[in-house]
């Protein structure tokens, strides 16, 4: 076994909560969408089959994953050439203002078309952000900590399934508070306002962020790169392949989990604070259990991590889906157990996805390849889940999309051992033990 990493200072402590607190709250926000998807779906899509009206909706959720590339490149030029802090400030303060705007926003019976079109344009708004707050903490956190890379970007990742645990947790109060009605009226705009506020607070405890230590460096010694994204795609275009191909196995996971409490009602019949309570149980054992593998990345091969949690998803995606559409095992059983299969992977890709490029193209590199692979394999999710129990009328070939997205993933950790190690590899450029 290697010697463990150094220990995390105080200061260290202090710079990553920071940068995850924001994160948390910024999932917060763009996830809140899918837990009230039905409610919008009704209010801003309305038709006469409930079903395409959600499938509409998550359409518009999917919008605003297609934007995090765009936002990703823009946001990531500037981290890469100016400094992380100034993204994270940024992206926290407009992302919050555009979910208080669609708590906001009137209906298709008030306004017509320009409801919708105006709803679509929040959402843009609000992946093009997260395209670049997530990219930056992550850049953010490993050139703080970079001894301990995984646990940093663990934390990370615990705050932001911390927010995801929130607004669903909020979700089911509301349902447990109000009724159908009350929630398709008003109840689901809750969500939204509670977001734009809690974006404020992290807007103002961003403010006293400082730069990342290893960044400083580099722009003090005139080392940044002058167009970041082309010097990605010039010299490291392998590594955003297996970049990409390593986070489909989280994206997709995250996509389908994020949609269970609208799936599982609409194509199982399980009722919602039914499925509501089964999410947060995986979200709350995932939050954990991922701290605990990106802690363990920090100490053993994070290739055999990944190929160990990739291997359990593709194995186990049919099972769960068959078993909970016959309800043959209860379901806060199967959602305890694919929070603890999920982690392993969710504790270790992230990492494994910012260890493939150097620092002065860190964050334009991760920006591309997280981007890339969550809106494709996380944005398309719910659409595909749907269509295809629709297409087929068995609610269990979702099963179908997590079984592909784990298989690429595994692919990918076959190859990337050549390609990552460049965190520890950059300490050692500047003279510094790794």
């Amino acid at each position: 076994m290697e010697r463990p990493a150094a220990a995390l200072s105080r200061a260290d402590w202090r710079l990553i909560l920071l940068a995850s607190l924001g994160g948390a709250l910024e999932f917060y926000d763009f996830v809140v969408y899918s837990q009230f998807a039905r409610y919008i779906g009704e209010n801003f899509f309305p038709n006469d089959d409930p079903l395409v009206s959600l499938i509409v909706s998550f359409s518009v959720f999917a919008v605003g994953y297609f934007a995090r590339p765009l936002g990703g490149l823009f946001f990531s030029h500037i981290g890469d050439r100016i400094g992380r802090r100034r993204v994270l400030i940024i992206t926290i303060l407009a992302m919050s203002a555009a979910t208080a705007g669609i708590g906001l926003l009137p209906t298709y019976a008030q306004w017509g078309i320009a409801a919708p079109i105006a709803l679509v344009l929040l959402r843009v708004i609000q992946g093009f952000c997260l395209g670049g707050e997530l990219p930056g903490a992550i850049s953010y956190v490993v050139e703080t900590a970079p001894r301990r890379s995984g646990f940093s970007v663990g934390i990370v990742f615990f705050c932001v399934n911390t927010g995801v645990v929130l607004a669903a947790l909020l979700n089911l109060v509301v349902h447990e508070t109000l009724t159908v009605e009350q929630i398709g009226a008003w109840g689901w705009r809750i969500g939204f306002l509670v977001g734009g506020a809690l974006g404020l607070v992290s807007f103002v405890l961003r403010l006293s962020l400082e730069e990342s230590r290893q960044f400083a460096r580099i722009r003090a010694a005139a080392r940044a790169s002058a167009v970041p994204i082309a010097e990605v795609v010039r010299n490291y275009p392998v590594a955003v392949v297996v970049g990409v191909g390593i986070l489909a196995v989280t994206a997709g996971f995250n996509g389908l989990l994020f949609a269970m409490p609208a799936f599982l009602p609409q194509t199982m019949g399980y009722e919602n604070v039914r499925a509501i309570e089964a999410q947060n149980v995986a979200l709350i054992i995932m939050s954990f259990g991922l701290l605990f593998t990106a802690w363990l990345s920090d100490r053993v091969s994070r290739r055999a991590l990944a190929l160990t949690g990739t291997a359990l998803l593709a194995l186990l995606a049919w099972p769960f889906f068959s078993a909970a559409e016959a309800e043959s095992v209860s379901l806060l059983a199967l959602f305890a157990l694919a929070g603890v299969v999920g982690s392993i992977c969710a504790g270790t890709v992230i990492v494994i996805g910012a260890d493939l490029f150097p620092t002065p193209i860190r964050f334009s590199g991760v920006a591309l390849s997280y981007n890339l692979s969550f809106t494709i394999f996380s944005g398309l999710a719910p659409v595909a889940a749907a269509l295809l129990a629709r297409s087929t009328g068995v609610a269990a070939t979702a099963a179908y999309y997590m079984v592909g997205c784990a298989a690429l993933s595994f692919a990918a950790a076959l190859v990337m051992h050549r390609y990552d190690g460049r965190i520890l590899a950059d300490l050692a450029a500047e003279g510094r033990p790794a």
